[in-house]
């Protein structure tokens, strides 16, 4: 739910330098604006698609399905994306769909246990996506080759780590890497996954604005909206499990 070949240039797999082709013609060329709606579009999709996940959780039918569809879905449609930028005009919104039957499920059960979760980790999602911009816009973020090469080293260990844990599982040893761990080491390192998901933003705010400076091609609008909502699905969900870790 956030490298596969372009991590030389950022932590979220969704951008490389060879997706900014310069666009011959200047009314098909990238744009900020163009961008910014590419996004919203992205994001309306992912709602409403999570507004009926979460609807058929509680009214009691099995989500199960819907769950591994999103999760199956979204995975194929993420992978095609990132290696051929040129179909994300056709490929996001579905990705989106798919991401939002993931996102509305795993927020129902943890509203389930948690009454009053999923509204705080929305809030806290804009917010921290709110936040981040401002740093960015005002410099007192800049994205430097050492911030770079620091968050794709930190998003790459976080990586490993999760599939680490996940094999670990799967043969019934216990979490000694503490990734799902409610105790307070599990709390630090959720807020640390958190930090480093938030530094992403940064991240794809520059390549945004680095492919409107080149004159990146019209596609490129679909392919930038598709890589924040990559960042803000992850983030999204990672602080949900920390708010969760919270309220136990």
């Amino acid at each position: 739910m956030a490298g596969i070949g372009s991590y030389s240039q950022t932590a979220n797999p969704a951008w490389s330098d060879k997706a900014f082709r310069p666009g011959n013609n200047i009314a098909k060329r990238m744009t900020l604006q163009g961008s910014i709606n590419r996004t919203f579009i992205l994001t309306i999709a992912l709602f409403l698609s999570a507004a009926f996940a979460w609807s058929q959780y509680f009214n009691d039918t099995n989500i199960n399905g819907l769950l591994v569809l999103g999760l199956i879905a979204g995975l194929v449609l993420a992978v095609v994306t990132i290696f051929i930028p040129k179909v994300a005009p056709f490929t996001s919104i579905p990705y989106a769909l798919a991401e939002g039957l993931v996102v509305g499920s795993v927020s129902a059960m943890y509203e389930d246990l948690y009454s009053g979760i999923t509204m705080q980790a929305v809030l806290l999602t804009f917010g921290v996506l709110l936040m981040m911009l401002l740093l960015y816009k005002t410099g007192i973020i800049k994205v430097t080759k050492k911030f770079r090469i620091g968050v794709i080293c930190a998003t790459g260990a976080i990586l490993l780590a999760y599939l680490a844990t996940l094999v670990m599982r799967l043969f019934g040893m216990h979490d000694v890497l503490y990734m799902h761990n409610s105790g307070p080491i599990g709390i630090v390192i959720s807020v640390g996954i958190v930090i480093v998901a938030a530094l992403n933003l940064a991240l794809d705010f520059d390549l945004i604005e680095r492919g409107v400076k080149r004159n990146a091609p019209k596609y490129m609008e679909w392919y930038g909206a598709f890589g924040l909502m990559v960042t803000l699905v992850w983030l999204y969900l990672e602080i949900l499990r920390l708010i969760a870790k919270l309220r136990r």
